[in-house]
């Protein structure tokens, strides 16, 4: 995913959050191999994770979506 450089986290908000969601089982990790240096830590999403994604963007769209009509009128 990408924001075209818009939005940007510091790994002092990256880090913490990624933790977070992993204790609360949306988020499992692995170490893997980068290609050009130490192994990474790779995190993907769950399945309760996909489910809670799916649920926080169609939050998303109706606060986005009511904003838009606010700034229509």
């Amino acid at each position: 995913m990408t924001s075209k450089e818009i939005l940007q986290v510091q790994q002092g908000s990256l880090y913490p959050a990624l933790h977070r969601l992993q204790r609360r089982g949306l988020l499992k990790s692995e170490w893997k191999e980068s290609g050009n240096g130490p192994m990474a830590k790779d995190y993907s999403l769950t399945a309760a994770g996909r489910k809670c994604l799916q649920e926080e963007v169609a939050d998303w769209q109706r606060y986005a979506g009511a904003v838009a009509l606010v700034l229509e009128s």
